[in-house]
């Protein structure tokens, strides 16, 4: 197991900055890609962004406002979100995925995700 654990949710402003942890309890951390999604209660999960060695993806949506860091030694992925926007107000979630390639299309895909945590709520108010 990989239990996943996600914090740093909260209200913010329009405009303004959070930081979302997510903390994973297994040795083997480092071997999985780390991502992030959202979802909206009634819509399908969003991918948001994901990590895999030096490789970095993100939605078009969050493109220079969001990046997605991780600490092996520490067994933590990060989400720096910046300019936050009323729109991404909703529940992200951490999830790791064992898909060891380069395709956007698979990472993108919750499906392709083994593990998931239970979700931090952000709220973004204009």
């Amino acid at each position: 197991q990989v239990p996943l654990v996600e914090s740093g949710g909260g209200l913010v402003q329009a405009g303004g900055s959070l930081r979302l942890f997510c903390a994973a309890s297994e040795r083997t951390f480092s071997t999985y890609g780390m991502g992030w999604f959202r979802q909206v209660p009634g819509k399908e999960r969003e991918f948001v962004a994901l990590r895999r060695g030096g490789n970095t993806y993100y939605a078009d949506s969050v493109k220079g406002r969001f990046t997605i860091s991780r600490d092996n030694a520490k067994n933590t992925v990060y989400l720096q979100m910046n300019n936050l926007e009323p729109e991404d107000t909703d529940l992200y979630y951490c999830a790791a995925s064992s898909y060891v390639g380069t395709l956007y299309t698979m990472y993108a895909q919750p499906k392709n995700y083994d593990y998931w945590g239970q979700g931090t709520q952000v709220t973004v108010y204009s």
